[in-house]
């Protein structure tokens, strides 16, 4: 992949508790790509004022480690429309291409509440870069049902971006908050803790998310549902939505793809905890 070529410093607070960066920390590193490469050219005035992220899909081909070294992230402008615009992304380190990724943004007038058409001159520098992207394969139709599991959480000031509603970024976080409560027994984190005992690993493969609506600071929680759309015989797929429970409004949708691993990493059966989650949490055909 050619492009635009930026480089992002780690900090060893990106680490998980498997000892490599989080798989949600490598989305912020595109984020913070994405803010270099506008801030390079003439459209810098966007960020900040008049962008919205709609989508992400990441693909995650390996651990990213803690290195002095920055990571390389290639960006690359994909399919450019009236208001949109698609971007992919490559991550390396060392030379090895560790996480690839797809997002689609929007120009957004956030004083009127809806998307903008962009200018001919912004137009133009978007469609001066833009290349074919290779889509990724698609996860299938799946829709969190009755039989989700739930769990409550509090935005953090700390959470919110320049726009005043909760960054992007930090969606990743909430599901995967909720996606390690997912105990059939009801107790918090006692699958991870049994699959730690047993020397396994859990391995996100995969991340799709759809924005649907802001999510704003407030002191009431919002809640993520989450359901088993698949499950094979070494990876499970997880579907997930960020809800408002005030009025049931759905903000956010998600995917993600998880492989167990034993502790060099390679793909091993599913324990029993995580099939019997499955039983307890189906999710529904779309």
């Amino acid at each position: 992949m050619s492009g635009y070529t930026s480089r992002v410093p780690l900090r060893w607070v990106d680490l998980d508790a498997q000892g490599h960066v989080n798989n949600a920390v490598v989305a912020d590193y595109l984020q913070e790509a994405r803010v270099d490469w506008l801030l390079s050219g003439p459209n810098a005035h966007l960020l900040g004022t008049s962008t919205m992220v709609v989508s992400h899909q990441v693909e995650y081909l390996g651990p990213v480690a803690f290195a002095v070294e920055p990571v390389e992230v290639v960006l690359s402008v994909g399919p450019v429309g009236a208001a949109r615009f698609a971007i992919g992304y490559s991550v390396f380190q060392d030379g090895r291409e560790l996480a690839r990724a797809r997002s689609v943004l929007c120009l957004y007038d956030y004083a009127a509440s809806r998307p903008r058409r962009m200018t001919g001159a912004e137009r133009a520098w978007f469609t001066a870069q833009a290349v074919e992207l290779e889509p990724f394969p698609t996860l299938g139709r799946w829709q969190v049902g009755e039989r989700a599991h739930a769990y409550d959480f509090v935005v953090r000031w700390s959470d919110l971006d320049p726009y005043g509603h909760v960054n992007n970024v930090r969606v990743f976080d909430f599901v995967a908050e909720a996606r390690i409560r997912m105990s059939p027994d009801g107790e918090d984190t006692t699958r991870m803790h049994a699959a730690a005992e047993q020397g396994l690993l859990w391995m996100v493969a995969r991340q799709d998310v759809d924005y649907v609506g802001q999510i704003a600071h407030r002191t009431e929680p919002y809640r993520v549902r989450s359901a088993i759309a698949r499950v094979g015989r070494t990876s499970v797929t997880i579907v997930a939505q960020v809800e408002d429970p005030l009025d049931d409004a759905v903000l956010t949708r998600t995917r993600t793809v998880l492989v167990c691993g034993d502790a060099t990493g390679r793909p091993v059966p599913l324990p029993e905890a995580m099939l019997a989650a499955a039983e307890r949490w189906p999710a529904d055909p779309a």
